[in-house]
């Protein structure tokens, strides 16, 4: 993929820019000042130079510099005015699982409590040098002010992009069951089919209020009893959810498979089928080509 980067650092230099290697000319930093309050102009400016090339990037990555208040970039990637050009995709918050809780300021500590409770995905880093103790307890930290935040475990941020990207190129027929890659010691993958068509409004309150914390990110086909003639796209990040139409089933068998990835300890594969079946709308299996009204 054609992937942007903005990078911002707190400062007059922009160490982190320099950091970054094997990287096209062009690259837009953000220095001297932070992206929720000061330069939030110049952010805006620098993603529609992004999406004004000649050769437009597909996706967009910024890293905001660790003082971020994340509320003034979330509401910039909010603003009706870019809601046709580019959407947001998921908040990925770091923390430090050796240090995180080695400073009781108040407002440094209210910050970052903004910055994990603004986050889909919480990555806890470092997890070697906090140790077991270490990482339960800042687990325990964090549970005390959120539910149900998906926490991704990670030694040098090792995460795998499936987990981090929800770029909606994702054919989950070519993925096979089990673990993938290098990541094959943390993570682990499963899959759901089932040709029965899901109720829209049951299946997004499932995973907004059912699916395990452990499950860092689904992704597939879906097929709605809502809407059975086309074949859905569902995207799940962390707490984000996406589900778009996506083209007509045509020849294809409507059905819907979905890949979930987890942590290696915490999936079963009767637990996933028994939730999305949770889901199934038996009562009415409309022929395909039919259309049913949207639920009120």
């Amino acid at each position: 993929m054609k992937v942007g980067i903005l990078v911002n650092d707190f400062g007059s230099i922009n160490v982190d820019a320099e950091l970054v290697v094997d990287v096209e000319d062009g690259m837009v930093t953000l220095a001297n000042g932070c992206v929720c309050c000061q330069i939030r102009d110049d952010l805006v400016d620098s993603v529609a130079a992004l999406i004004d090339r000649d050769d437009p990037v597909e996706y967009v990555l910024l890293e905001a510099s660790g003082v971020a208040d994340p509320a003034g970039i979330y509401m910039t990637f909010l603003d009706s005015a870019y809601r046709d050009h580019i959407a947001l995709d998921s908040v990925t918050c770091v923390v430090d699982a050796d240090q995180v809780l080695n400073d009781d300021d108040p407002e440094l500590v209210n910050l970052k409590l903004r910055q994990i409770g603004f986050a889909d995905l919480v990555i806890l880093n470092k997890v070697d040098l906090a140790g077991v103790d270490g990482s339960a307890a800042v687990k325990r930290w964090i549970d005390s002010s959120f539910t149900r935040v998906r926490l991704v475990p990670a030694i040098n941020c090792d995460v795998p992009l499936d987990i981090l990207l929800g770029v909606g190129r994702f054919d989950a027929s070519g993925v096979p069951p089990g673990a993938r890659g290098d990541h094959a010691a943390l993570f682990s993958t499963q899959s759901y089919t089932g040709r029965d068509p899901l109720s829209r409004r049951s299946l997004e309150r499932m995973i907004k209020r059912q699916l395990p914390g452990e499950i860092y990110r689904c992704k597939g086909f879906v097929h709605l009893a809502d809407d059975p003639s086309r074949r859905y796209v569902l995207q799940v990040v962390g707490r984000r959810l996406t589900l778009h139409a996506d083209r007509a089933w045509g020849n294809d068998e409507p059905r819907t498979r979905i890949v979930a990835i987890a942590h290696r300890s915490m999936i079963e594969p009767r637990q996933l089928t028994d939730l999305f079946e949770s889901c199934t709308d038996v009562g009415a299996v409309p022929a395909v080509g039919a259309r049913l009204p949207s639920p009120p």
